[in-house]
């Protein structure tokens, strides 16, 4: 059985390519292209960069928020304390950016998934050793 092709499945960026001269015309086939599953790599110019890094700034930023940045200034904290569950917090965010890259380029998954939950481990660990509390 033949396979029959549509026009809608020939290539529209290049124009038709006459068959060569020593080939018969009902034995030319057009060359494809490659479908392959692989993404071509693709340059990395300043303003992705500049994109990829901002996106990270604000998070890290909602986070040093989030886990009280201002509380030395409003409670009379120790500032060893207050970055010492900064750093803390952002061993377990550093874990879920892992997890998420690991996930999203799948290159080295279960290397990066296995990394990641023991970086969220560590951050628990860290904060239960912080509040006089320890698991271990």
């Amino acid at each position: 059985m033949v396979k029959h092709r549509r026009y809608s499945d020939k290539p529209k960026d290049r124009p038709r390519t006459p068959p060569p001269v020593d080939v018969p015309a009902n034995l030319y086939t057009e060359p494809t292209q490659d479908l392959s599953a692989t993404s071509p790599k693709t340059n990395k110019d300043f303003k992705s960069i500049l994109l990829s890094g901002t996106k990270y700034a604000y998070i890290i930023a909602a986070v040093a928020l989030l886990s009280g940045i201002f509380t030395p200034l409003t409670m009379g904290v120790e500032i060893e304390d207050v970055i010492f569950g900064m750093l803390s917090i952002f061993l377990g965010l550093g874990g879920g950016i892992v997890i998420f890259l690991g996930i999203k380029y799948q290159k080295f998954t279960t290397i990066m998934v296995c990394g990641g939950l023991g970086m969220m481990i560590g951050s628990l660990l860290l904060i239960y050793e912080s509040t006089n509390h320890p698991i271990l």
